[in-house]
């Protein structure tokens, strides 16, 4: 498996972020992550083609909003909630509805 770059923190880009988050699966990754916790691929993708949902993770891998690690023979996601909150305070409280919405 090939690893995509993931941007360091202080080197992502809010441009970078809003485009991942214009996707409305890959905002509904985003919100999962934010409030499940880490999952699997195979969690997280739905009826979606294995080819659409690789693109999706690596569009926001790329963008640095989540890290994927290798457990095994599956890869598991988790969102980079610190970096993100330390580069865009707030930007998260945005973009996940509060438990009751």
């Amino acid at each position: 498996m090939r690893h995509a770059r993931l941007p360091a923190s202080e080197e992502i880009a809010l441009e970078d972020v809003f485009h991942a988050l214009s996707d409305p699966f890959r905002l509904e990754v985003v919100r999962r992550l934010a409030t499940e916790g880490e999952q699997s691929c195979q969690a997280l993708e739905g009826d979606r083609p294995k080819s659409s949902v690789s693109h999706h993770f690596r569009v926001l891998r790329e963008a640095g909003l989540i890290r994927t690690r290798n457990e095994g023979v599956t890869r598991m996601n988790a969102l980079r909630r610190d970096d993100i909150e330390q580069r865009f305070p707030g930007l998260l409280a945005c973009v996940v509805p509060k438990p009751n919405e």
